[in-house]
């Protein structure tokens, strides 16, 4: 039986308590959050013991995992705080608010005999998993590019009811960081480790609410000679469908909900998503608990986690390097 323990009780926590609850080899024995309200709520829920501060659940509490559930600019120091006391960690994304803070993670989890994890939960998504096996088989040949975008809605509400969402301090940008890392770290995961960024962000629509950006677009070269671009909004008047289409030699992969995988020949091959039964937001994906369930199999194998700092620190850096073009005097982007 492991123990766990969430620490940040905000919406994203949601799926993490429904991914404890659903594994009888988990128990839950304690939550944390700096608002009282919502800690309390959470503790009588979950009938657990609450802590309003996280160096004092990982003094008072023997526990096996925390799941940092946080706004952005207190995962780094949350993550090393636990590692540092030998307590796994599986952390949402991003890695850290800033690249300092996610290099200090990386070097912090070198040290520890703990595991640490990172939710890019829509890796285990059924067609992401497909495209990554396809394209690692070496039947499709070598891949020439990619394309992703992701164009969804967000109001002023939507900040203002989470202040720290809108700003540099406290989550380390805008949509980039918040919401389109997860296809910009599926994009360079499935098309290769990007050597170049050129690109742009701005703010067209909520420059008036937040002081980070709604907009951005990239070109980006990848190590292999790949060249793949993205587009995210948060301008647009609905969520739709992200889309990442990847090019081989022998085959054009398109991601839309499910994977349609179409060759020279005529032929087509579909690949459906799997349903989500989570109470969580839809475009959360599909495979949180997947991921959960899978962080926890790993501490009883040999090894680090397989989305480790180091690999959540490879989205930062493109980020970042995004952020540096884009505000080179304003903005605190290392």
């Amino acid at each position: 039986m492991r123990t766990a323990a969430v620490i940040g009780c905000g919406d994203v926590s949601a799926v993490h308590f429904e991914a404890i609850a659903a594994n009888p080899d988990i128990e839950l024995v304690a939550v944390c959050d700096a608002d009282p309200s919502r800690l309390a709520a959470a503790a009588a829920f979950h009938g657990v013991k609450g802590y309003a501060d996280h160096q004092t659940l990982l003094d008072e509490v023997r526990v096996d995992v925390v799941h940092i559930c946080t706004p952005h600019s207190q995962h780094a120091s949350m993550a090393v705080d636990a590692l540092e006391r030998g307590v796994n960690v599986l952390m949402e994304k991003p890695l850290a608010h800033t690249l300092i803070g996610g290099e200090r993670l990386v070097q912090a989890a070198s040290r520890s005999s703990a595991r640490i994890g990172v939710c890019f939960q829509n890796r285990y998504n059924e067609p992401v998993q497909a495209m990554h096996a396809l394209l690692s088989s070496g039947e499709l040949g070598a891949v020439t590019g990619g394309a992703a975008t992701v164009m969804w809605s967000r109001s002023a509400a939507y900040y203002q009811d989470r202040p720290w969402r809108g700003t540099w301090s406290g989550s380390g940008g805008g949509l980039m960081m918040n919401q389109a890392i997860h296809t910009l770290d599926l994009l360079q995961w499935l098309v290769g480790e990007v050597a170049e960024v050129s690109g742009h962000a701005a703010s067209h629509l909520l420059g008036d609410v937040i002081e980070v950006e709604d907009t951005a677009e990239l070109a980006l070269t990848h190590v292999n000679g790949a060249r793949s671009v993205f587009y995210a909004t948060l301008a647009n008047t609905v969520n739709a469908p992200v889309t990442l289409d990847i090019v081989a030699e022998k085959a054009v992969l398109s991601l839309r909900n499910g994977l349609t995988v179409t060759y020279p020949d005529g032929r087509v091959d579909v690949v459906p998503e799997r349903a989500s039964h989570s109470t969580g937001r839809a475009y959360w994906g599909f495979s949180h608990e997947l991921l959960i369930q899978d962080f926890y199999s790993a501490l009883n194998r040999p090894g680090p986690f397989w989305i480790s700092p180091a690999e959540a620190l490879k989205s930062l850096r493109i980020v970042k390097s995004l952020y540096a073009q884009s505000y080179p005097d304003t903005v605190p982007h290392a």
